[in-house]
């Protein structure tokens, strides 16, 4: 992909997306779907795509975002699909509302196919590094390279994941850098400071590289892809490159006891970083020193690539010294003679506190400007380019005269939960997405991203031709295939000439009753149900888990109507706090300082109690006509 590069004077683009991460290339491909004119600048455009720490995309949580990316036609999804080696459903044994998609990728490929998207899209690709923003009256409109050009916009995404005054610690060596061999935005850092922006530290780590060729691989269990893997995106109709295995080993007591002698020497354990550190994806010597009873610890042990000698031994992310890490590394089982490659390291960098931004991830203090990815404290490729996508269209919105926002609830997507969870409590750690976090997961499977966000995305004008059309087909199908699931119904008496559950109540039950009880499938209703058969295979697993969890669904729709009818309700964004009666001065410090958008916000804000919101709540219902969330956006 060939980058524009040299001084170029006030070039003018609707929207300028500032990082070549997995954040920017979903924020820039987003923008382009919108008919906007859109810029990527990059230090690198070589580097585009680059997956800097583990070579996956998906898992519990994360993998519902990719589905989500691809429902509103984003791009993560089908690069997986064509750079996959190794598909896993993880979860399987429980049900399919946490059923997690997850691939291991060949990096090459991966870069590759991202690069393809970004040069098919027409983004403009730029290599400089932005040393300041463009601002007039308080409105960001552009940004400058380090060398002078300057690049204007009627809208900016900053998506700088780690480089922000990035730091790599290395035992006691400390190295500027964003990532291993490529320079810090230490310009961009400090413009941002001046800015008076609620300026964080946070780090991450990644472990050492291991040379595939000097590992035992005959020593260890092998973990094999699934057969057939399943594609992320509904636009692919298979996988087709050549699915790997992977191999699993543990840590040892000599591992944890090298580890233990040598925990002064971390980065981490010294004093030397001052950021905070991802809780759930911690570094071995954090595995050691908080689990201390453990005996061991599971390794998996990762291939980046088909043509690549390059392992990934997922588990032991350090900041150890060198000769610490030979000797880590050398005592765990297969791995006795393993060469590194590159040796782990931690990286601390810059964040803004995610406080700070509006639903539609717009700096509050600076319209035009939005964030997206690790600079909001998330940690993770999948967390990161669902911010992006949503940095993306809100950006294209604003350039093109429209209001920027375009924003998904709670009760719609991960991605609502994600950016709600952010903007109102914040990122004391580097934030993860889990199942867990959405109260309304039976609603949001991996399997139905297309039946709650495509439709969204067709509105709004993010959804392209190809994915419009196939997903028309498809929700026709699913009506059609539900409809004769509602029909085809039988008495007690023939439901027990095929061995099925016989109703206590001795009703006629339809197929899709008979879908409800566990354990039951299309293709196992087909005897009695000849019609079924016409089912597409490729809809069965949706079809049956909408009629598993019908009930439980229909009492959280309920459940969420009944909630936002009054969450829903917007705070202006100049509300006079101070004309609310009955506010304690604490309470009306956090509102006024946090500025909630809506009542559903407010009651989320840690540190304020449901009577100082219910004291909002009816103060704005005693003025003139109240304002939905839903208004908002029709």
């Amino acid at each position: 992909m060939a980058g524009q590069k040299g001084r170029m004077k006030a070039v003018g683009f609707d929207v300028i997306i500032v990082g070549g991460g997995h954040a920017g290339c979903e924020a820039a491909a987003a923008a382009a779907r919108m008919g906007v004119r859109t810029a990527l600048v990059t230090m690198r455009a070589d580097r585009i795509g680059e997956m800097s720490c583990n070579p996956a995309i998906g898992g519990l949580g994360k993998g519902h975002l990719v589905r989500e990316i691809d429902a509103l036609d984003g791009i993560m999804a089908r690069t997986i699909d064509a750079a996959g080696i190794q598909f896993r459903m993880l979860n399987r044994s429980r049900g399919p509302a946490v059923h997690g998609p997850r691939s291991q990728a060949d990096r090459k490929l991966y870069r590759e196919a991202i690069q393809a998207e970004i040069e098919a899209a027409g983004i403009a690709v730029i290599e400089a590094a932005i040393g300041d923003l463009i601002v007039e009256d308080g409105v960001c409109r552009g940004v400058t390279g380090e060398d002078g050009s300057r690049w204007t916009a009627d809208a900016v995404v900053l998506t700088t994941g780690t480089f922000l005054g990035g730091l790599i610690h290395l035992g006691t060596e400390i190295t500027p850098a964003g990532r291993v061999g490529e320079a810090p935005s230490n310009a961009l850092a400090d413009r941002l400071r001046a800015l008076d922006l609620p300026v964080g530290r946070l780090k991450t780590g990644t472990p050492p590289r291991l040379d595939g060729r000097t590992i035992k691989w005959d020593q260890l269990d092998m973990q094999p892809a699934d057969d057939p893997p399943v594609p992320f995106s509904t636009l692919t109709d298979r996988i087709t490159v050549p699915q790997i295995s992977c191999g699993i080993t543990r840590t040892t007591a000599e591992t944890h006891q090298i580890i233990a002698d040598s925990l002064h020497l971390s980065a981490v354990y010294s004093g030397q970083i001052a950021g905070q550190g991802p809780r759930y994806c911690p570094s071995i010597e954090d595995k050691i020193a908080r689990f201390a009873d453990r005996e061991s610890h599971q390794i998996f042990l990762e291939p980046e690539g088909l043509d690549d000698h390059t392992v990934y031994p997922n588990g032991i992310s350090t900041s150890l010294p060198r000769d610490v890490q030979d000797r880590l590394v050398a005592s765990i089982p297969g791995l006795e003679e393993a060469a590194i490659l590159q040796y782990g390291y931690a990286i601390e960098y810059d964040f803004i506190d995610p406080r700070a931004l509006t639903s539609a991830l717009q700096l509050k203090a600076m319209p035009g400007l939005f964030l997206a990815g690790q600079i909001n404290g998330t940690t993770g490729y999948e967390e990161a380019a669902a911010q992006g996508l949503m940095a993306g269209i809100n950006a294209a919105l604003l350039a093109g005269g429209s209001s920027p926002d375009f924003t998904l609830t709670r009760a719609e997507a991960y991605t609502g939960v994600m950016i709600d969870d952010l903007i109102t409590r914040g990122a004391p750690e580097p934030y993860r997405m889990f199942t867990s976090r959405a109260e309304y997961r039976l609603l949001l499977r991996a399997d139905n991203a297309d039946q709650r966000l495509t439709d969204r995305g067709i509105a709004i004008g993010v959804v392209g031709e190809a994915r419009r059309i196939a997903w028309e087909a498809k929700k026709q199908a699913l009506a059609d295939a539900a409809a004769l699931l509602r029909a085809e119904t039988a008495l007690p008496r023939d439901l027990a000439a095929h061995d099925l559950p016989l109703p206590r109540d001795g009703a006629r039950r339809s197929a899709a009753d008979m879908l409800a009880l566990e354990g039951s499938s299309i293709a196992g209703l087909t005897a009695l149900w000849p019609a079924l058969a016409g089912i597409p295979d490729s809809l069965h697993a949706q079809l049956e888990a909408d009629c598993r969890y019908a009930g439980y669904i229909e009492r959280q729709r309920a459940d969420i109507e009944a909630l936002h009818r009054d969450e829903a309700i917007l705070i202006p964004a100049d509300f006079d706090y101070h004309a609310v009666g009955g506010l304690s001065a604490e309470a009306r410090d956090v509102m006024m300082r946090l500025r909630p958008q809506t009542i559903g916000q407010a009651n989320r804000l840690p540190g304020l109690t449901p009577a100082a919101v219910v004291a909002v709540l009816r103060h704005l219902k005693r003025g003139e006509a109240v304002r939905t969330l839903a208004a908002g956006q029709g």
